[in-house]
């Protein structure tokens, strides 16, 4: 601003003053400084305000400031002189003696008067504004304070203008959310999809409560989806700051909070209290606290409940309690609580109480003494009616009495039943599971020293002929007769038992000399070999043994008992009634097999198997009648197999009969793609088990298959089925006849048939073996044997087969004796299907040389 002074007067006072007095009449602190900034003069708020500077006069102003702010206060007068006419100003802390400072406003203009100089003058105007300044500084500190107070607690801050709409959110209110500071926050609509769907239509009525003022509802708490998707618990606290003039809420500002935690902890809380509250419920465990400081003790439901207290009444410390104790108990659970109480020492005790209706009850109690936060000494503790386990406790003192009076029996029994548990009924020697436990007991101890061990596994033999044919009691009194022999033939230290069936187990010492075992096993053969007799009549049966022995004690017991097994094994292979030991080579062979018959099961489930036909053909045309079916077994390592290879293995494992049915299924199945492509093969040929003839389910498999009669046949092996067949074998042959299949004896002249068996069967072919064709067109005597079995066959009705033709001279000789049919690799090699139409194409058969 610009001053236009008129000087009527010169100044006594300060010197420099003269021609200045009018500063004095100036409010504030002034003084006139020349282009330098130096003072020229001053009134006396000025110099109060300096009064710690010796002389202003000629001193430049900056002089008495602080540093940091002489360059520019400086600008400012050099800013005040070059801008005509316009006032500048400043704020800065004048710094004092005492340490403190003051603040001012500094303005500074140029005046029409001139220095004594001659130079520019300016005046220099100082506002204090020391208390506003302390008056800010005091606001931005409870400011601070404020802020810091709701970050460090977590809130978030939110201001509502109703009159506008404008929302204000801080960054904790934000980060509560999962938002960033600069993240805009979410929208009404936005906002109430946030909310849970439990809790939407509550929160909104708060907030229009809360929104119109009512203290009911200044508090509130919600679900609320974070950002990461997951509920957390929100604490809306809000109140109204503002009212227009109708009293209406204009501006609402409160807080957030995030409760998730406290959420958690008192739905934990909760839980717990449930489950204490089951526990006590459950268990009928009363709980009390008593307050000495009061006399007054608060007993829950179930303490009430045991000491048959109704009500709700305060129970009294030396009241009703003390007045209900037996009077036998009273003075020692007194002085027993009085002593715990005093030196704050947890106990436990049992009493009596006389209830009011006169019935006693055994209490038994757990007490905690302790004094709390107010200087009150207390104790907590819980009550529980022990009057029925007590009452069972009698009882089972009672119900032990009773048993230790029995319990020598019980002894005696529990020997008895550990003794039938390890022992055979029948002839009383200890059992598969007694030898198990004692191979298990050698398998641990150390037979390193002196532990030689042998073991021979014996299997009666002709043993199951005794049983079928006499019975059961028959059978049962050649087990203990073998059982006693085997006894009288145990030394000190030796075992045996009875495994199971016909077999039996001895385990004997053994020092690495193997005659000792030999002599052993000579004798147990020769004395299970004489005969027995049994109701008048004798009965004969012998023994098989398979021994395995370690004399070093290296081999484990369980395995010796295997190894034996599989001695036994070839033993019974190599013809019965003698003993054999185990060997690595034998033992391989087994292994082998099992491999083998392993190998055998899986081929059967990945459908491994497959036929092979090898042709039949007349005698004199040489046209195609037929073709036997012949199992092969596509191995995927080996190759292809012929039943040579794997019919022993299969035998052994039943698997014969499921060879047999996959391959007529599969031959049906050709035959009828021979009769799709035009080719004729009148009737195939297949082979046929034991096991599959005597099979229940035969009939039921064949009549699930579709054939036309009359072109399937079966082929019996002769030295099997003529001498064994039965009443079950026999229905299953008279049910193939129903079916159309045809009946063929194979290998004929190899066993020894009878014509009467024949007769029995009615067969409609013969097959000669090969060994027979082989030389018959060079013994007289073996086409004489060839020409009668070809006679009897015509004689019968019945076809006959030469099997093994191979030479133009056997082709001559068989059609001279009348044969039907032959077969052989010199008419036609047994081929899969695949082969089977270029052979039938081409008749390759007529350009060998046997048949021209």
């Amino acid at each position: 601003m610009r001053q236009n002074v008129q000087v009527s007067a010169k100044p006594t006072a300060t010197p420099g003053n003269e021609s200045h007095a009018w500063l004095d009449h100036l409010p504030l602190a002034s003084a006139m400084l020349d282009g330098r900034g130096r003072v020229t003069a001053t009134n006396a708020s000025f110099r109060a305000l300096f009064a710690h500077a010796r002389s202003l006069h000629g001193m430049t102003v900056s002089a008495l400031l602080a540093p940091d702010d002489r360059v520019a206060f400086q600008a400012m007068l050099v800013a005040a002189l070059t801008t005509t006419g316009e006032p500048r100003k400043l704020e800065f802390p004048v710094p004092l003696l005492d340490g403190t400072r003051r603040w001012v406003i500094a303005c500074a203009a140029p005046v029409s008067l001139r220095t004594d100089a001659g130079g520019p003058a300016l005046l220099l105007q100082l506002t204090d504004i020391t208390d506003l300044k302390d008056r800010e500084a005091d606001l931005v500190e409870r400011e601070s304070r404020w802020n810091n107070a709701l970050v460090g607690s977590a809130s978030g801050v939110w201001d509502l203008r109703l009159d506008t709409g404008a929302m204000y959110y801080s960054d904790v209110w934000r980060a509560i959310r999962g938002l960033a500071p600069d993240e805009p926050p979410p929208d009404a609509e936005e906002w109430l999809d946030l909310l849970h769907p439990d809790d939407r239509e509550r929160v909104l009525h708060a907030i229009e409560r809360q929104n119109a003022g009512d203290p009911a509802y200044m508090t509130f708490d919600y679900r609320e989806r974070h950002k990461l998707g997951h509920w957390m618990w929100i604490e809306c606290r809000g109140a109204c700051v503002e009212w227009n003039a109708a009293g209406q809420p204009v501006r609402i500002i409160g807080t957030d909070t995030d409760i998730t935690g406290r959420k958690a902890s008192e739905e934990a809380l909760n839980r717990m209290s449930r489950r204490l509250k089951l526990a006590l419920d459950v268990s009928r465990i009363g709980v009390f606290e008593a307050d000495f400081a009061t006399g007054i003790a608060d007993w829950d439901a179930g303490m009430r409940t045991i000491f048959g207290l109704d009500g709700d009444s305060d129970v009294r410390i030396g009241g009703e309690w003390e007045e209900m104790l037996h009077p036998e108990d009273a003075e020692r659970v007194m002085k027993k609580v009085e002593h715990h109480v005093e030196n704050l020492l947890p106990f436990s005790d049992e009493y009596r109480v006389v209830l009011a209706d006169g019935t006693t009850r055994y209490i038994r109690s757990r007490t905690l003494p302790f004094i709390d936060s107010d200087g009150h000494r207390k104790m907590v503790g819980a009550n529980w009616d022990v009057t029925a386990d007590l009452a069972l406790h009698k009882e089972l003192e009672r119900a032990k009495t009773l048993a230790e009076a029995r319990n020598r029996d019980l002894e005696k029994a529990k020997e008895r039943i550990e003794h039938i548990a390890l022992h055979d009924h029948l002839t009383d020697l200890p059992n598969r599971r007694y030898l198990d436990e004692l191979l298990e007991q050698l398998s641990r101890d150390d037979r390193q020293n002196g532990g030689g061990l042998a073991i021979l596994h014996i299997d009666l033999d002709r043993f199951k002929q005794i049983n079928d044919t006499l019975g059961h009691s028959a059978g049962d009194a050649m087990l203990r007769h073998a059982a006693r022999i085997l006894r009288e033939n145990v030394r000190e230290g030796d075992f045996v038992a009875r495994i199971g069936g016909d077999e039996f187990v001895f385990v004997a010492r053994f020092d690495g000399k193997r005659h000792q075992l030999s002599a052993l096993a000579d004798r147990l053969i020769n004395e299970l070999r004489k005969p027995v007799a049994y109701e008048g009549q004798d009965c004969r049966f012998g023994a098989s043994i398979g021994i395995a022995c370690d004399a070093k004690g290296r081999t484990d017991p369980r395995q010796l008992l295997l190894n034996a097994d599989i001695a036994l094994y070839h033993a019974k292979n190599s013809g019965r009634g003698r003993y054999a030991y185990f060997s690595l080579d034998r033992s391989d062979r087994m292994k082998d097999s099992r491999r083998l018959a392993d190998e055998i099961l899986r081929g059967l489930e990945r459908d491994e198997f497959l036929p092979y036909y090898q042709f039949q053909f007349d005698a004199n045309t040489l046209d195609v009648v037929g073709a036997e079916t012949l199992a092969r077994w596509r191995h995927p390592e080996r190759g292809i197999l012929t039943p040579g290879t794997f019919l022993t293995a299969a035998e052994e494992i039943g698997a014969v009969a499921d060879i047999d049915g996959l391959i007529l299924e599969k031959a049906l199945a050709d035959l009828k793609r021979w009769k799709a492509q035009g080719v004729n093969v009148p009737k195939i040929s297949v082979n046929v088990s034991s096991r599959r003839l005597h099979d229940p389910a035969l009939k039921h498999k064949l009549n699930a298959l579709t054939f036309e009669a009359g072109t399937v046949s079966f082929e019996l092996l002769e030295s099997i089925f003529l001498d064994e067949n039965d009443e079950s074998a026999m229905e299953n042959l008279r049910h193939l006849r129903k079916l159309g299949i045809e009946l063929e004896i194979d290998d004929f002249g190899t066993g020894h048939a009878s014509i009467v068996s024949l007769l029995r069967l009615s067969p409609k072919t013969l097959k000669i073996d090969r060994e027979l064709v082989q030389k018959v067109a060079d013994s007289r005597a073996r086409r004489n044997l060839v020409g009668s079995i070809i006679d009897i066959g015509r004689s019968l009705g019945i076809r006959v087969v030469a099997e093994g033709v191979e030479t133009a001279g056997h082709v001559r000789v068989l059609r001279s004796l009348g044969c039907d049919v032959l077969q052989g690799y010199g008419l036609a090699v047994p081929m899969p299907f695949e082969e089977t139409i270029g052979f039938l194409d081409r008749q390759e058969w007529r350009r060998t040389k046997i048949a021209s």
